[in-house]
């Protein structure tokens, strides 16, 4: 089963939850930027993908919105130095 990701614009965040744990990535958006400020997964729901699921999320976001994208979250610097598809949107 694929995990739901759920788009919390007025928190800033992307999230997953499941059977009571959960998943999230923060950003702050700011003109025609948005920066990934934060990622995580709770202990009972890692290595099952999720933050994975939510950088996608995310970056499709910011690919749909127009906007560049900044990666203070040390894993979602690491996710986009290893998917060169979103190098046209890194700022």
């Amino acid at each position: 089963m694929a995990a739901h990701v759920q788009h919390h614009p007025e928190d800033q965040e992307f999230t997953i939850d499941e059977n009571g744990f959960g998943a999230e990535l923060a950003y702050s958006q700011f003109d025609d930027t948005i920066d990934f400020t934060h990622t995580y997964v709770d202990e009972e729901l890692r290595g099952k993908g999720l933050a994975e699921t939510l950088a996608k999320a995310g970056l499709t976001y910011a690919r749909e919105q127009g906007l560049k994208v900044r990666t203070s979250c040390e894993f979602m610097a690491g996710y986009v130095k290893q998917h060169h598809e979103y190098d046209d949107i890194l700022a």
